[in-house]
């Protein structure tokens, strides 16, 4: 003899096999909801390693120092932020020679030419990313060679004609080869290629390598308008929180900053700037998940339906069962692990479907390392038996509360 639970278990996929679409059409909204929770679950969780990935490649003991606080809110920067003075090799120049914590300091100077294309021959790339360099930019472990050499600092102060650029630039310009001693054409100026340098190994999820960077000198002789910078500060190993001390102080007494005034520029590291970001995804999942929970609000209300449906149907084996002895209770667990058991394939079916959105979206961002996190698939088929377990409460409470003379009597 069978146990009453698996009995139960039986009897509710006898019922599924006899209605297979209606059990399909009733279950939908639960397999889109768990579907929402793997899918979003997976995708985040790779986002979240990717740009771990990404801001961790600064270096624990990098600060990105900038007029405003470098991070994931660009888009939300008040009018005192927007007016702020951009920062100056000068800065630069005094933070290491003022911060005893710091042992390397290197700015990047940005163009305020607005679109720059590059050219060699016939071809022509545009949408770069053009900036200006001293030689400590390797430091930041973003300038793995593929092809020569990253210039020199010799080469800056001379105002040589020579140039570094990303990898999908070469794709573009070159096609393959070794390029290097080639003469490119950058907003209108000939340098000479000395390097290509390989993508970031962490970089964000369908980013392309548009770098194309010039020694600082160089940048600044040619480009003599641009005025934006932003300066990549080296701590000493384990000296990080003195250098951040240490260069608020400087910057502060450069840029005039009084006492009871807030601080006029920005100071980032890697750690914050990933802790703003998990912020920001935390917002995101609580919004999928308050529309996950819409799907599986509608899944439950429809399991209760066609429960309720089943109780009618089902009136006479009821009176049967009581008959013969059955307890209230024996009626409720049977009706309800009938609807768990409904609710239970629904949420496979969405976990099917979360894992299909987690390869589709692989697909188009191969970058992006997603993978259906052992949570997320454990959470969406609780949550679905759940919702069979309580919207199953009142069909399986009126089928206990059948008069079984009655229910024996039903047509």
């Amino acid at each position: 003899m069978r146990s009453p639970f698996w009995n139960a278990v039986s009897l509710a996929f006898d019922t599924i096999r006899a209605y297979k679409l209606r059990a399909f059409l009733t279950v939908l909204g639960v397999i889109i909801g768990t579907g929402t929770i793997i899918g979003v679950g997976s995708i985040l969780t790779g986002l979240d390693g990717a740009i771990g990935n990404v801001l961790s490649s600064f270096g624990t003991n990098t600060i990105l120092v900038f007029k405003f606080q470098v991070g994931m809110r660009f888009g939300n920067l008040s009018p005192e932020e927007r007016a702020r003075r951009p920062l100056t090799f000068e800065n630069a120049r005094s933070i290491a020679e003022r911060c005893p914590s710091v042992d390397h300091v290197s700015p990047i100077l940005f163009p305020s030419n607005g679109i720059i294309k590059a050219r060699y021959k016939a071809n022509e790339h545009y949408q770069i990313q053009l900036t200006g360099a001293q030689e400590g930019y390797i430091f930041g472990g973003n300038a793995e060679m593929k092809y020569g050499r990253f210039f020199s600092d010799s080469e800056s102060e001379h105002r040589r004609p020579v140039v570094v650029i990303g990898e999908d630039v070469y794709k573009s310009l070159f096609a393959s080869g070794d390029p290097t001693g080639k003469w490119i054409e950058v907003a209108g100026h000939m340098f000479e290629l000395v390097g290509v340098m390989n993508r970031p190994a962490a970089s964000f999820p369908g980013e392309e390598d548009q770098r194309i960077i010039l020694p600082y000198y160089t940048m600044r002789k040619l480009f003599p308008n641009s005025r934006e910078h932003l300066l990549l500060v080296n701590a000493k190993p384990g000296q990080l929180a003195a250098a951040l001390d240490e260069v608020r102080v400087v910057l502060r007494q450069e840029r005039h900053v009084p006492h009871d005034k807030p601080d006029n520029f920005g100071l980032s590291t890697a750690e914050q700037m990933l802790e703003q970001f998990r912020k920001t995804t935390a917002m995101t999942a609580l919004v999928m998940a308050i529309l996950s929970s819409i799907g599986l609000l509608v899944g439950g209300i429809g399991v209760m339906n066609i429960m309720l449906v089943s109780v009618t149907e089902r009136t006479r084996e009821i009176g049967v069962r009581k008959a013969l002895g059955a307890r209230r209770i024996d009626i409720v667990v049977q009706f309800l692990i009938e609807a768990a058991t409904l609710t239970g394939l629904g949420g496979l079916l969405g976990m099917a479907l979360g894992w299909l959105l987690s390869a589709a979206t692989h697909l188009v961002f191969p970058s992006l390392p997603t993978s259906v996190p052992l949570w997320a698939a454990a959470a969406g088929l609780l949550v679905s038996i759940g919702v069979g377990l309580f919207f199953g409460i009142w069909p399986a409470s009126k089928a206990a509360r059948l008069d079984p003379v009655v229910a024996l009597r039903y047509e």
